[in-house]
């Protein structure tokens, strides 16, 4: 991969280029992605250590009108199938039957399923028109490109600190084509926790939810996701569904549907 891919739009024009440096690794964004990747994004990224959490605080309750039935958490079709280290997608290998790509500028083409993409490409308007300009940087990506990911990252570190980095095939957000990790333009903070704090991490974190899209891996949340905080990292669930998440203050799919907390894999 180039150290430093064009931001393109879908209509062939070369919108941005955007100077992607990411320290450490080489790239791995895109479905066909060959090389190791870090975090639940499937992407390189620095290796973080833990750090200290705070006593847990009571989780605040769904809405009694908010039907938290009203779709399967478990069917990987589902918009709201909930996917981490204890919950692996069922087939293993499950593709989405709807992918497209999104018409927004991007560094690895934005494959994601249609409904997502339709929200992907209102949202990047919306920022844009807003003086705010997002790009792409990893959507979909199937079982077999995770499987070369995390192979390479077992042969790299061993798979007990692979598994701290990386998300075994079947068990990655990107599988289902519902996820997306964006990044500024011009490229700062790119798969880096400083990217809360550029104008487009703060545009995403207050106005995401707006378009169906939920921040996945917030901060401090690390006991539950298993994964550190993912400024970046947005999964679509819905307008409805994101709506209900922001005020209840509910921060996480686990907490919100009432499942057990994965900080590790069960084996």
């Amino acid at each position: 991969m180039p150290r430093h891919p064009s931001v393109r739009a879908r209509q062939g024009v070369i919108v941005l280029a955007v100077a992607v440096a990411l320290s450490g690794c080489a790239q791995g964004a895109g479905p066909g992605a060959e090389g190791p990747s870090a975090t639940a994004t499937g992407i390189p990224a620095p290796v973080q250590s833990p750090t200290a959490t705070a006593a847990p605080t009571p989780t605040p309750e769904p809405s009694a009108a908010f039907d938290r039935a009203a779709r399967s958490i478990d069917d990987p079709a589902s918009l709201w199938v909930v996917a981490n280290k204890r919950r692996p997608l069922q087939p293993l290998d499950f593709a989405p039957g709807d992918l497209r790509t999104a018409e927004i500028p991007y560094v690895y083409e934005p494959v994601l399923r249609d409904e997502a993409a339709t929200a992907a490409e209102q949202l990047v308007a919306a920022a844009a028109a807003d003086g705010i300009a997002l790009a792409a940087q990893s959507s979909y990506r199937s079982y077999a490109s995770q499987q070369r990911v995390y192979a390479g990252w077992v042969a790299q570190l061993g798979q007990e600190a692979a598994d701290r980095t990386s998300a075994r095939p079947g068990h990655s957000e990107h599988q289902t084509g519902l996820s997306i990790d964006f990044s500024a333009v011009p490229a700062g903070c790119t798969l880096d926790q400083c990217f809360a704090d550029t104008a487009q991490g703060r545009w995403l974190a207050e106005n995401a939810r707006r378009f169906g899209f939920h921040l996945r891996y917030p901060e401090g949340a690390t006991p539950v996701t298993g994964y550190e905080f993912e400024p970046w990292h947005y999964r679509y669930v819905g307008p409805e569904l994101a709506a209900e998440l922001h005020e209840t203050g509910i921060r996480t799919l686990e907490e919100f549907f009432g499942l057990p907390a994965a900080p590790d894999y069960a084996g």
